[in-house]
């Protein structure tokens, strides 16, 4: 099929370190996407712009009439303009390498798609009075399309390295990592949604959870993530080659003290909107690292296979050269 990228393909050229910052660019502003909707929450400027997609049912853009709520709405809602450039810039950049990675992409256009469905999906908890359930689904696509950026990224920069591959248990703890961590996050959602910050100044309806309830069970989750950190740590340290994973571990794990000693001050203080919003920022960094974990525990998972990369497997491979002659004759 012929189509406006196909042509632009046969004349233009685009190198990897164009990729390279077109994945870090949409990298950086999904996780700022995040980060800016939640000042929108936390300011009580979700309703600023009383409908969607035009600020006002007269005017595309904020007035003054609808003061600083309005202009922290649809600051927030142009940001998704610089958020199309991003993605615009990593579509383009892939489908003009040569050769062309086809896993990148579809990687990059996912992110294209994942941000027209959560603009829909923004407008949706708008025309709702953000209902808190909608929101919450709000986030969820935005940690979709975090998911997204972050593994264009990792594709992007893999080198043409050997890696070596950890044993089973080991990648089986990386995957349990990650699943734990996910649950953290959603957990999160519905604390979000049972707790004050509703998203407006006006009375808007909350989950109809107990506030401390689910927050411990966000705590025992994180908690959890941390064990298994620790414990994946461990296992890589009884592994060779395994130093780049041991490193990304060790960086999740710091990340994840810091995000718990974020959560535990922002409940003893009563969920002060600074705290509360670094959290966030927080979740978002916490997710990002455990995928790279994921990635580099398990490289087979999402490598780049050309003809000068692969993995060798260190429990495989036999230590004696005379077992190597003897096989070869």
């Amino acid at each position: 099929m012929v189509t406006p990228f196909s042509l632009l393909a046969q004349r233009v050229t685009l190198s990897p370190r164009s990729l390279r910052w077109g994945s870090t660019a949409s990298l950086v502003a999904s996780i700022l996407i995040i980060f800016f909707g939640g000042i929108v929450r936390l300011t009580g400027s979700g309703l600023g712009c009383p409908t969607w997609p035009a600020c006002e049912a007269d005017s595309f853009t904020t007035t003054p009439e609808l003061g600083i709520h309005g202009f922290i709405e649809f600051a927030n809602r142009a940001f998704t303009g610089v958020l199309v450039i991003a993605v615009g810039w990593a579509i383009t950049a892939a489908r003009l390498q040569k050769p062309r990675d086809r896993t990148i992409t579809r990687l990059a256009w996912s992110q294209f798609w994942l941000v027209v469905v959560n603009a829909v999906a923004g407008g949706a908890t708008v025309h709702s009075g953000l209902n808190p359930s909608l929101v919450a689904g709000h986030f969820v696509l935005a940690i979709a399309l975090l998911t997204t950026t972050a593994l264009t990224w990792h594709r992007a920069h893999s080198s043409q390295s050997v890696v070596a591959e950890p044993d089973r248990l080991t990648r089986g703890v990386s995957i349990a990592l990650v699943v734990v961590t996910l649950l953290v996050i959603l957990v999160g959602t519905l604390v979000t949604g049972t707790g004050p910050h509703a998203g407006d100044s006006a009375k808007v309806p909350r989950m109809q959870f107990h506030w401390e309830s689910v927050t411990v069970v966000h705590g025992v989750l994180g908690t959890a993530s941390l064990l298994l950190g620790l414990v994946l740590l461990t296992l890589l340290s009884r592994s060779a080659g395994t130093e780049l994973a041991s490193r990304r571990v060790l960086t999740f794990v710091v990340v994840v003290v810091l995000q718990a000693f974020v959560g535990v001050a922002q409940s003893l203080l009563a969920l002060p909107e600074a705290l509360v919003s670094l959290h966030l920022l927080g979740s978002a960094v916490v997710w990002v690292g455990a995928l790279r974990v994921l990635l580099e525990v398990n490289p087979r998972l999402f490598m780049v296979r050309t003809q000068h990369q692969r993995v060798v497997e260190e429990r495989h491979a036999p230590r004696d050269p005379a077992l190597v002659r003897g096989s070869r004759e």
